[in-house]
């Protein structure tokens, strides 16, 4: 005896209606989702572009402040340089009245000198700080007198610059240096005072 099934078809059709079912009744449920949301972030508003308008008034205060910044700078320098050919005119005056003591025989004594002069120890130089000489290049020169008897004594000192050439030469003078005593004299220029002049002793002669 043959037995039939009687029922809803099992095959690819019945199964393929399911599943499109199945995803209507889900769209359906996500287009709801996304309404309730639309309409729930309609009330709140979003932050638009803001403008912005500068304050001309704030620009002149700040060039205003600027400038007087740089008139202060200029009046604190112009002052700097003020005391500083002061301090370096006192100096100058102040050596210049040591060293004046028959400076005109010195110089006379060295025009005939040939060579380094006749004096060949007892001479050192040695640079002076440009604080305590305002902002000029001096140096100091000792001189030992080594011979038995008193003398006076007439050195030449140079001035150079880093690449070795002479900016300034002067002459400085001692007198009545006693035998086996020492004596000190200042030399300086008044050239190129922003340069670090190197001092030597060019010529020493004792008459």
């Amino acid at each position: 005896m043959d037995r039939k099934y009687v029922g809803a078809p099992a095959g690819p059709l019945g199964g393929r209606r399911r599943t499109l079912g199945a995803l209507a009744l889900l769209l359906a449920g996500l287009g709801v989702v996304v309404a309730c949301s639309s309409s729930g972030g309609s009330s709140s508003s979003s932050p638009g572009p803001s403008s912005f308008s500068p304050n001309p008034s704030a620009f002149s205060s700040g060039a205003s402040a600027l400038g007087s910044l740089a008139s202060s700078a200029k009046a604190s320098v112009s002052s700097a340089a003020a005391s500083l050919s002061a301090a370096a005119s006192s100096f100058a005056a102040s050596v210049s009245a040591q060293a004046g003591e028959n400076r005109a025989g010195a110089q006379s004594a060295l025009a005939t000198v040939t060579g380094s002069g006749n004096v060949t120890s007892g001479i050192t130089i040695t640079g002076l700080p440009k604080a305590t000489t305002g902002g000029l290049n001096a140096a100091l020169v000792t001189i030992v007198n080594n011979t038995s008897g008193t003398a006076n004594y007439a050195i030449r000192v140079n001035f150079s610059d880093a690449s070795g050439t002479v900016v300034d030469s002067t002459v400085v003078n001692r007198q009545n240096v006693a035998a086996g005593a020492t004596a000190t004299v200042t030399a300086f220029s008044t050239q190129s005072p922003d340069q670090a002049l190197v001092p030597t002793v060019a010529q020493a002669q004792s008459y």
